[in-house]
């Protein structure tokens, strides 16, 4: 009894939790929950100017009717700036959750830096991607919007990031390409298209008069008002580029604004066959193909029908 009342006595172990995360809480409302309320409300106010200007772009890329080029690159530049500028908000917004429960983030980013060097020797794709990005924007090589050839697949730019870029082919099939992969790029839709028709002939058709009516239906078609702003310049026949042997073939080359050559070409294909049709010219056969027919004799009456088993 004597030995107790000499000792000290010692508080419950849940009194002293309590009291000092009760002081801890009122730490926090008091002190750090107002700073990291305000800073948290710059950054909502940077992220609403982010993305007041993106839909901005879009809406300027959306009004450039008349050319396809900047307004690829104004979609471009507002998906890149979006990406960016998320992310690194995103990073300070982290940040303050940090301080906010009194976790000094200094140590953790002095680690993530030496951890960092280790990672990225191993990781030197991701800063390939990053490098290999920011060329393609500064070379202007390919936006969003445009058809493109890269690392064997080809389909219309969805978005173009840093690291990389989306492709979305005829199939609605989606590709994300890594811009460490794009060495080499072909671009279908920069400024034009060529459109390249052949006309398969048989070679008992007249050639001049061949000639003379692929021009005719292909001015017709740059006559039309649908066409008019499609077809850059005017369709050219340059005359017979090859013979196989009873077929002749007639090539026709338009000029047609980017992405446009396959309406066209449908077009003058089905003006075609009604031209010819109409003027007694055959088509071509290939000389791959070999049909053997015997000749009719007109006086003969019709082979009954043939009846099925």
């Amino acid at each position: 009894m004597l030995l107790s009342l000499l000792l000290p006595q010692q508080e419950p172990f849940l009194k002293v939790v309590e009291r000092d995360w009760h002081q801890d809480i009122i730490v926090m409302v008091r002190y750090r929950l107002p700073k990291v309320f305000v800073a948290l409300f710059f950054l909502f106010i940077l992220q609403r100017i982010v993305h007041f200007f993106v839909m901005r772009m879009r809406h300027l890329a959306d009004r450039q009717t008349g050319n396809a080029h900047r307004a690829a690159q104004l979609r471009t530049i507002a998906s890149t700036l979006r990406a960016t500028a998320y992310g690194v908000l995103g990073f300070f917004a982290f940040l303050q959750l940090l301080n906010l429960f009194n976790i000094a983030y200094g140590p953790l980013l002095a680690s993530a830096g030496i951890v960092g060097v280790g990672i990225g020797l191993g990781a030197q794709s991701l800063f390939k991607d990053i490098i290999n990005g920011i060329f393609i924007l500064i070379e202007d090589q390919y936006n969003v919007g445009e058809v493109v050839k890269i690392a064997s697949l080809q389909g219309t730019v969805e978005s173009l990031t840093l690291r990389a870029t989306t492709l979305r082919d005829g199939d609605g099939t989606v590709y994300i390409v890594p811009n460490s992969q794009v060495a080499t790029v072909a671009n279908l839709s920069r400024d034009y298209s060529v459109a390249t028709l052949t006309v398969s002939v048989d070679a008992s058709a007249n050639p001049d008069q061949v000639m003379d009516l692929l021009r005719g239906l292909s001015s017709e078609l740059r006559a039309e008002p649908a066409f008019q702003t499609i077809l850059l310049a005017d369709p050219e026949v340059l005359g017979i580029s090859d013979i196989h042997g009873r077929e002749v073939l007639y090539p026709i080359t338009m000029r047609v604004r980017a992405n446009q050559r396959d309406g066209v070409l449908r077009e003058l294909r089905r003006r075609i066959i009604l031209g010819f049709e109409k003027n007694g010219i055959p088509l071509g056969v290939s000389a791959d193909m070999l049909v053997m027919q015997a000749r009719r004799d007109p006086t003969a009456p019709p082979a009954p029908p043939s009846i099925g088993a």
